[in-house]
Protein backbone atom coordinates (compact mmCIF):
# COMPACT_ATOMS: atom_id res chain seq x y z
CA UNK A 1 0.00 0.00 0.00
CA UNK A 2 1.37 3.23 -1.22
CA UNK A 3 0.41 6.42 0.91
CA UNK A 4 1.02 10.09 0.64
CA UNK A 5 4.10 11.28 -0.92
CA UNK A 6 6.21 8.25 0.72
CA UNK A 7 6.15 5.37 -0.97
CA UNK A 8 6.17 2.70 1.87
CA UNK A 9 4.50 -0.73 1.99
CA UNK A 10 2.66 -1.01 5.25
CA UNK A 11 2.21 -4.67 6.69
CA UNK A 12 0.56 -6.34 9.59
CA UNK A 13 3.98 -5.77 12.02
CA UNK A 14 4.56 -2.01 11.18
CA UNK A 15 1.07 -1.33 11.49
CA UNK A 16 1.46 -3.15 14.70
CA UNK A 17 4.66 -0.69 15.46
CA UNK A 18 2.71 2.61 14.31
CA UNK A 19 -0.46 1.40 16.09
CA UNK A 20 1.32 0.85 19.62
CA UNK A 21 3.70 3.21 20.02
CA UNK A 22 2.84 6.74 19.18
CA UNK A 23 3.71 7.14 22.84
CA UNK A 24 4.92 5.52 25.94
CA UNK A 25 7.46 3.64 24.81
CA UNK A 26 10.15 2.71 27.83
CA UNK A 27 12.49 4.95 29.08
CA UNK A 28 14.93 1.76 29.73
CA UNK A 29 18.76 1.27 28.58
CA UNK A 30 17.16 -1.71 26.11
CA UNK A 31 13.99 -0.58 25.30
CA UNK A 32 12.95 -2.73 22.61
CA UNK A 33 12.86 -5.88 24.76
CA UNK A 34 10.43 -4.39 26.93
CA UNK A 35 8.42 -3.33 23.95
CA UNK A 36 8.48 -6.60 21.46
CA UNK A 37 7.23 -8.16 24.76
CA UNK A 38 4.27 -5.97 25.34
CA UNK A 39 3.92 -6.67 21.14
CA UNK A 40 3.79 -10.40 21.76
CA UNK A 41 1.49 -9.72 24.85
CA UNK A 42 -1.27 -8.35 22.34
CA UNK A 43 -0.65 -11.57 19.55
CA UNK A 44 2.22 -9.82 17.58
CA UNK A 45 4.86 -11.98 17.65
CA UNK A 46 8.24 -10.27 17.21
CA UNK A 47 11.54 -10.10 19.01
CA UNK A 48 13.46 -7.32 19.93
CA UNK A 49 16.03 -7.16 17.05
CA UNK A 50 13.32 -7.40 14.67
CA UNK A 51 10.78 -4.62 16.14
CA UNK A 52 14.45 -2.59 16.15
CA UNK A 53 14.97 -3.09 12.67
CA UNK A 54 11.48 -2.58 11.45
CA UNK A 55 11.52 0.75 13.52
CA UNK A 56 15.08 1.59 11.82
CA UNK A 57 13.52 1.14 8.48
CA UNK A 58 10.51 3.21 8.45
CA UNK A 59 12.62 5.82 10.09
CA UNK A 60 14.78 5.82 7.16
CA UNK A 61 12.18 5.16 4.43
CA UNK A 62 10.68 8.39 6.43
CA UNK A 63 6.89 6.52 7.26
CA UNK A 64 8.46 7.60 10.66
CA UNK A 65 9.03 11.20 10.94
CA UNK A 66 11.45 10.20 13.60
CA UNK A 67 11.15 7.94 16.70
CA UNK A 68 12.08 9.75 20.20
CA UNK A 69 10.80 12.03 22.77
CA UNK A 70 8.30 14.69 21.38
CA UNK A 71 9.47 18.28 23.33
CA UNK A 72 7.10 20.30 24.33
CA UNK A 73 8.53 23.84 23.63
CA UNK A 74 5.93 25.39 25.33
CA UNK A 75 7.62 23.97 28.54
CA UNK A 76 11.12 24.62 26.76
CA UNK A 77 11.22 28.77 27.30
CA UNK A 78 9.94 31.00 24.88
CA UNK A 79 6.37 31.54 22.86
CA UNK A 80 4.82 31.09 19.98
CA UNK A 81 1.64 31.82 18.23
CA UNK A 82 -0.73 31.28 15.43
CA UNK A 83 -1.21 34.32 12.89
CA UNK A 84 -3.46 34.72 10.23
CA UNK A 85 -3.56 37.17 7.51
CA UNK A 86 -5.06 37.94 4.10
CA UNK A 87 -2.53 37.71 0.68
CA UNK A 88 -4.60 38.95 -2.23
CA UNK A 89 -4.46 36.46 -5.13
CA UNK A 90 -2.66 38.71 -7.36
CA UNK A 91 0.66 38.79 -4.65
CA UNK A 92 -0.10 35.72 -2.65
CA UNK A 93 3.23 34.00 -3.89
CA UNK A 94 4.93 37.20 -2.99
CA UNK A 95 3.64 37.71 0.40
CA UNK A 96 4.20 33.99 1.33
CA UNK A 97 8.15 34.36 0.66
CA UNK A 98 8.40 38.08 2.28
CA UNK A 99 6.48 35.83 4.85
CA UNK A 100 8.42 32.74 4.95
CA UNK A 101 11.82 35.14 5.13
CA UNK A 102 11.64 35.93 8.61
CA UNK A 103 13.26 33.06 10.48
CA UNK A 104 10.54 33.32 13.56
CA UNK A 105 7.69 31.72 11.00
CA UNK A 106 8.06 27.76 11.07
CA UNK A 107 4.90 26.58 9.91
CA UNK A 108 3.01 28.16 7.08
CA UNK A 109 0.08 27.04 5.21
CA UNK A 110 -2.50 28.11 2.55
CA UNK A 111 -5.79 27.64 4.15
CA UNK A 112 -9.61 27.92 2.26
CA UNK A 113 -10.84 30.66 3.37
CA UNK A 114 -12.33 34.10 1.59
CA UNK A 115 -10.46 36.42 4.11
CA UNK A 116 -7.41 35.18 6.11
CA UNK A 117 -6.19 32.85 3.92
CA UNK A 118 -2.39 32.15 5.24
CA UNK A 119 -1.80 30.72 8.61
CA UNK A 120 1.25 30.37 10.14
CA UNK A 121 3.23 29.77 13.58
CA UNK A 122 5.84 32.31 14.92
CA UNK A 123 8.15 31.19 17.15
CA UNK A 124 10.65 33.37 19.66
CA UNK A 125 12.98 33.37 22.19
CA UNK A 126 11.41 35.69 24.17
CA UNK A 127 8.00 35.86 25.37
CA UNK A 128 7.34 39.27 24.80
CA UNK A 129 9.16 39.06 21.20
CA UNK A 130 5.88 37.66 18.81
CA UNK A 131 4.46 41.71 18.76
CA UNK A 132 7.65 43.02 17.49
CA UNK A 133 7.78 40.19 14.71
CA UNK A 134 4.25 40.99 13.52
CA UNK A 135 5.07 44.60 13.14
CA UNK A 136 7.93 43.61 11.05
CA UNK A 137 6.19 41.43 8.75
CA UNK A 138 2.93 44.11 8.48
CA UNK A 139 6.12 46.68 7.41
CA UNK A 140 7.07 44.08 4.48
CA UNK A 141 3.75 42.57 3.33
CA UNK A 142 1.73 45.75 3.65
CA UNK A 143 -1.07 43.48 5.20
CA UNK A 144 -2.30 43.09 8.37
CA UNK A 145 -1.64 40.08 10.75
CA UNK A 146 -4.51 38.81 13.29
CA UNK A 147 -2.39 37.07 16.40
CA UNK A 148 -4.21 34.15 17.95
CA UNK A 149 -2.34 32.94 20.90
CA UNK A 150 -3.62 29.78 22.81
CA UNK A 151 -5.58 30.91 25.19
CA UNK A 152 -6.31 27.59 26.81
CA UNK A 153 -5.06 24.11 25.40
CA UNK A 154 -7.37 21.15 25.87
CA UNK A 155 -5.60 18.79 23.89
CA UNK A 156 -2.69 18.30 21.98
CA UNK A 157 -2.00 14.55 21.11
CA UNK A 158 -1.66 13.81 17.42
CA UNK A 159 -2.07 9.91 16.80
CA UNK A 160 -2.76 8.35 13.63
CA UNK A 161 -4.08 4.71 13.67
CA UNK A 162 -3.88 1.95 10.80
CA UNK A 163 -5.88 -0.61 10.25
CA UNK A 164 -4.32 -3.69 11.72
CA UNK A 165 -3.31 -5.02 14.78
CA UNK A 166 -3.95 -2.68 18.48
CA UNK A 167 -5.96 -0.90 16.55
CA UNK A 168 -6.90 1.43 19.85
CA UNK A 169 -3.57 1.80 20.31
CA UNK A 170 -3.67 1.97 23.64
CA UNK A 171 -0.26 0.16 24.62
CA UNK A 172 1.33 2.17 27.26
CA UNK A 173 5.22 1.43 28.56
CA UNK A 174 5.71 5.00 30.14
CA UNK A 175 5.80 3.97 33.82
CA UNK A 176 8.90 1.84 33.06
CA UNK A 177 12.21 3.15 33.74
CA UNK A 178 13.35 4.97 36.69
CA UNK A 179 11.65 6.30 39.67
CA UNK A 180 11.52 10.46 39.24
CA UNK A 181 10.91 13.46 41.40
CA UNK A 182 9.14 16.22 39.16
CA UNK A 183 9.95 19.38 40.08
CA UNK A 184 8.53 23.16 39.35
CA UNK A 185 11.53 24.77 37.89
CA UNK A 186 10.96 26.29 34.87
CA UNK A 187 14.46 27.03 33.10
CA UNK A 188 17.18 24.68 31.81
CA UNK A 189 20.08 23.74 33.20
CA UNK A 190 23.13 23.79 30.77
CA UNK A 191 23.09 19.93 30.60
CA UNK A 192 19.57 20.11 30.13
CA UNK A 193 19.86 22.37 27.62
CA UNK A 194 22.20 19.91 25.68
CA UNK A 195 19.55 16.93 26.36
CA UNK A 196 17.27 18.96 23.91
CA UNK A 197 19.21 19.71 21.53
CA UNK A 198 20.45 16.25 21.10
CA UNK A 199 16.75 14.55 21.36
CA UNK A 200 14.78 17.15 19.38
CA UNK A 201 15.28 15.93 16.06
CA UNK A 202 14.94 12.18 17.24
CA UNK A 203 16.60 9.66 19.19
CA UNK A 204 19.56 7.67 17.47
CA UNK A 205 17.86 4.83 15.34
CA UNK A 206 20.53 1.77 17.38
CA UNK A 207 19.71 -0.81 19.94
CA UNK A 208 20.56 1.43 22.86
CA UNK A 209 19.94 5.06 21.94
CA UNK A 210 19.84 6.27 25.42
CA UNK A 211 23.60 5.11 25.98
CA UNK A 212 24.52 6.48 22.73
CA UNK A 213 22.61 9.83 23.34
CA UNK A 214 24.65 9.79 27.15
CA UNK A 215 28.05 9.14 25.14
CA UNK A 216 26.88 12.02 22.38
CA UNK A 217 26.72 13.97 25.90
CA UNK A 218 29.33 12.71 28.36
CA UNK A 219 26.65 11.90 30.85
CA UNK A 220 25.73 8.61 32.34
CA UNK A 221 23.34 6.57 30.88
CA UNK A 222 21.11 6.83 34.22
CA UNK A 223 21.47 10.54 34.64
CA UNK A 224 19.72 10.62 30.84
CA UNK A 225 17.30 8.31 31.31
CA UNK A 226 16.31 10.09 34.33
CA UNK A 227 16.15 13.37 33.19
CA UNK A 228 13.92 12.25 29.61
CA UNK A 229 11.78 10.52 32.42
CA UNK A 230 11.04 13.43 34.39
CA UNK A 231 10.50 15.49 31.42
CA UNK A 232 7.90 13.43 30.40
CA UNK A 233 6.54 14.02 34.01
CA UNK A 234 6.93 17.61 34.35
CA UNK A 235 5.42 18.13 30.55
CA UNK A 236 8.73 19.16 29.06
CA UNK A 237 8.38 15.98 27.22
CA UNK A 238 4.56 15.26 25.55
CA UNK A 239 5.85 11.29 25.04
CA UNK A 240 8.26 8.97 24.03
CA UNK A 241 7.56 6.85 21.04
CA UNK A 242 7.48 6.89 17.57
CA UNK A 243 6.28 10.06 15.62
CA UNK A 244 4.19 9.11 12.10
CA UNK A 245 4.29 10.94 9.01
CA UNK A 246 0.76 11.36 8.63
CA UNK A 247 0.96 11.82 5.28
CA UNK A 248 2.45 8.52 4.46
CA UNK A 249 -0.11 6.66 6.64
CA UNK A 250 -3.05 8.23 4.47
CA UNK A 251 -4.00 11.12 6.24
CA UNK A 252 -3.43 13.99 4.01
CA UNK A 253 -7.15 15.91 5.03
CA UNK A 254 -6.19 18.63 7.17
CA UNK A 255 -9.08 20.40 8.47
CA UNK A 256 -8.84 22.93 10.48
CA UNK A 257 -12.28 23.34 12.50
CA UNK A 258 -13.35 26.69 13.83
CA UNK A 259 -15.66 27.71 16.39
CA UNK A 260 -18.00 30.67 17.93
CA UNK A 261 -18.71 29.38 20.61
CA UNK A 262 -20.67 30.67 23.25
CA UNK A 263 -17.82 32.03 26.13
CA UNK A 264 -19.56 30.93 29.18
CA UNK A 265 -19.41 27.40 27.71
CA UNK A 266 -15.69 27.11 26.36
CA UNK A 267 -14.31 25.36 29.74
CA UNK A 268 -17.46 22.73 29.23
CA UNK A 269 -17.18 22.26 25.67
CA UNK A 270 -13.14 22.00 25.38
CA UNK A 271 -12.83 19.02 27.25
CA UNK A 272 -15.46 17.09 25.33
CA UNK A 273 -14.19 17.66 21.85
CA UNK A 274 -10.81 16.59 23.01
CA UNK A 275 -12.37 13.22 23.66
CA UNK A 276 -12.80 12.50 20.46
CA UNK A 277 -9.42 10.12 19.24
CA UNK A 278 -9.09 11.92 15.95
CA UNK A 279 -8.68 15.40 17.55
CA UNK A 280 -5.21 15.90 17.71
CA UNK A 281 -5.34 19.69 18.88
CA UNK A 282 -7.69 21.76 20.31
CA UNK A 283 -7.75 25.23 21.85
CA UNK A 284 -9.63 28.20 23.05
CA UNK A 285 -8.03 31.63 21.13
CA UNK A 286 -8.71 34.96 21.01
CA UNK A 287 -11.80 36.23 18.56
CA UNK A 288 -10.96 39.59 16.10
CA UNK A 289 -13.92 41.55 16.05
CA UNK A 290 -15.56 42.33 12.41
CA UNK A 291 -12.89 40.06 10.77
CA UNK A 292 -12.91 36.36 13.08
CA UNK A 293 -15.90 35.51 15.19
CA UNK A 294 -14.24 31.96 16.32
CA UNK A 295 -12.62 31.34 19.41
CA UNK A 296 -12.30 27.70 19.22
CA UNK A 297 -9.99 25.41 17.19
CA UNK A 298 -9.97 21.61 16.89
CA UNK A 299 -7.53 20.20 14.57
CA UNK A 300 -8.84 16.73 12.57
CA UNK A 301 -7.35 14.98 10.38
CA UNK A 302 -8.88 12.12 7.84
CA UNK A 303 -7.64 9.49 5.25
CA UNK A 304 -10.10 11.14 2.45
CA UNK A 305 -12.75 13.81 2.05
CA UNK A 306 -15.32 11.67 2.77
CA UNK A 307 -13.70 10.64 6.60
CA UNK A 308 -12.54 14.16 7.21
CA UNK A 309 -16.01 15.47 6.76
CA UNK A 310 -17.69 12.54 9.05
CA UNK A 311 -15.22 13.68 11.47
CA UNK A 312 -16.36 17.09 11.77
CA UNK A 313 -19.40 16.05 11.68
CA UNK A 314 -18.88 14.23 15.08
CA UNK A 315 -17.28 17.30 16.49
CA UNK A 316 -20.59 19.40 15.54
CA UNK A 317 -22.59 16.80 17.20
CA UNK A 318 -20.59 17.34 20.53
CA UNK A 319 -20.82 20.71 20.29
CA UNK A 320 -24.55 20.59 19.78
CA UNK A 321 -24.79 19.02 23.07
CA UNK A 322 -24.02 22.40 24.75
CA UNK A 323 -25.69 25.01 22.36
CA UNK A 324 -27.81 25.14 19.00
CA UNK A 325 -24.76 25.59 16.49
CA UNK A 326 -25.66 27.60 13.79
CA UNK A 327 -24.39 27.36 10.67
CA UNK A 328 -22.30 30.88 10.42
CA UNK A 329 -21.06 29.94 13.86
CA UNK A 330 -18.44 27.12 12.70
CA UNK A 331 -16.48 26.78 9.66
CA UNK A 332 -13.39 24.63 8.31
CA UNK A 333 -10.23 26.01 6.70
CA UNK A 334 -8.35 22.98 4.74
CA UNK A 335 -4.42 23.76 3.71
CA UNK A 336 -4.53 23.54 0.07
CA UNK A 337 -0.67 24.31 0.35
CA UNK A 338 2.22 23.79 2.89
CA UNK A 339 4.21 27.42 2.09
CA UNK A 340 7.02 27.03 4.67
CA UNK A 341 7.80 23.99 7.31
CA UNK A 342 10.44 23.94 9.15
CA UNK A 343 9.61 23.45 12.35
CA UNK A 344 10.13 25.32 15.82
CA UNK A 345 13.68 27.21 16.32
CA UNK A 346 13.68 25.42 19.94
CA UNK A 347 17.35 26.02 19.89
CA UNK A 348 17.17 29.98 20.62
CA UNK A 349 14.35 29.27 23.00
CA UNK A 350 15.97 26.69 25.15
CA UNK A 351 19.26 28.99 25.37
CA UNK A 352 17.63 32.08 26.72
CA UNK A 353 15.76 29.97 29.13
CA UNK A 354 18.91 28.32 30.60
CA UNK A 355 20.61 29.24 33.90
CA UNK A 356 23.28 27.64 35.71
CA UNK A 357 22.11 26.08 38.71
CA UNK A 358 23.65 25.07 41.81
CA UNK A 359 24.71 21.68 40.52
CA UNK A 360 26.39 23.12 37.27
CA UNK A 361 27.72 26.79 38.54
Amino acid sequence: MTRGPVDYEFDRLDRAIVNAFQGGFPVVEDPFELAAGALRERGVDIGAADLHARLTEMVDAGALSRYGALVNAEEIGGAASLVALHAPEDRYDEIAEQVNDFREVAHNYEREHPHLNMWFVVSVADSDGVATVLDRIEEATGQETYDMPKLREFHVGAKFLLDGPIPDGDVDLSHLGPSVTPTDRRSLSPDEYDLVMAIQGGFPTTRTPYADIAAELDKSVSWVLETIKRFNEEGKVRRVGVIPNHYALGYTENGMTVWNVPDDLVDEVGPAVAELEFVTHCYRRPRHEGVWPYNFFAMTHGRDEAESERRIQQVRDVMAQYWDVDDDEWDSLFSTRILKKTGIRLDERAKANTVETEETA
